[in-house]
């Protein structure tokens, strides 16, 4: 029994969050209609996006609720970390290239959440496009994806906070913006 006391707890519900944030963020829409980059930049992208959107949501919550977060960040790395082993990439430049990932992620949640805030479509689609479309501007898949993420976030800010610390994610459909007016 004291032995029990020492175990790690189970990271079930953490691991449901990520696992829903990299399921939506690699619905195919995204990368056909959308036309972002179906490439591991592009993926990377659309998964950093996603879940931005998820910390901001439980951004100023409880203590439980950031520590939470906290792990699933943390789940984040080390699935990027383990992803660039299986692709090759060598011991010694896996940390670095992580540490590149993470001021990536950071500047990415820098120049989309005042956009979010402020729910301002034109600014978060210039962002989007400086970010995700950064080889070939996309201007009209850039103000839908901006769109969705818009309604993500609205989504998010809709639902409990229990139901998104036990996995429980309502993402909107995207197939619903990609021929959204802009």
């Amino acid at each position: 029994m004291l032995f029990g006391l020492f175990r790690r707890r189970s990271r079930d519900a953490e691991h449901r969050v990520y696992c829903e944030i990299v399921a939506q963020a690699r619905q195919p829409v995204f990368y056909t209609d959308f036309v972002v980059p179906d490439t591991i930049d592009g993926r990377f992208d659309m998964i950093v996006a996603h879940a931005v959107l998820y910390f901001r949501r439980m951004r100023g919550e409880d203590k439980k609720t950031s520590e939470f977060a906290q792990n699933v960040f943390d789940l984040f790395f080390q699935d990027m970390d383990a992803s660039l082993r299986e692709m090759g990439v060598s011991d010694t430049r896996v940390p670095k290239k992580v540490k590149v990932m993470g001021e990536a992620f950071y500047g990415r949640a820098d120049a989309y959440m005042p956009f979010i805030d402020a729910d301002d479509m034109e600014s978060l689609a210039e962002a989007v496009g400086r970010n995700i479309y950064t080889d070939n501007p996309e201007p009209i898949a850039q103000k839908r994806l901006a769109q969705y993420l818009l309604q993500a976030a609205k989504d998010l800010e809709a639902q409990s906070t229990d139901d998104l610390l036990a996995g429980t994610i309502h993402w909107p459909d995207p197939d619903t913006f990609k021929t959204a007016a802009v």
